[in-house]
């Protein structure tokens, strides 16, 4: 189970902090799906620092055990909230949310299993 953490959280940690450097320099793409949301723009790095905190507690869940499944129910909680948000703009265009959301609830669940 542990090696399937692994990839799955280094994949995850990838993809979070990629998000959150995207964040940070305000990406156009980033910034226009936020406003679209009403998301004001004083939160994205707030939001940037979530995803950030979230790789790092995610690789930090390789050595201790509690650390990596909290990060998993941070992100697990970070997206299922974008989702939310999303739904409630009727914006379906939802799928990294989905698919970033899925591999979240995959790394708690293995982080679990495999302490």
């Amino acid at each position: 189970m542990f090696a399937a953490y692994l990839a799955v959280a280094l994949l995850l940690t990838l993809a979070l902090s990629a998000s959150a450097f995207l964040t940070f320099t305000r990406n156009p793409q980033i910034v226009g799906s936020m406003t679209k949301l009403d998301v004001p723009e004083s939160w994205l790095p707030r939001l940037a620092s979530a995803k950030l905190a979230g790789a790092l507690g995610l690789l930090a869940g390789l050595v201790i055990a509690p650390l990596g499944a909290a990060a998993a129910a941070g992100v697990v909680l970070y997206f299922a909230g974008a989702l939310v948000a999303h739904l409630r703009k009727k914006d379906f265009a939802v799928a990294p949310v989905v698919v970033l959301t899925l591999l979240a609830v995959a790394a708690l669940v293995l982080r679990l299993l495999s302490a």
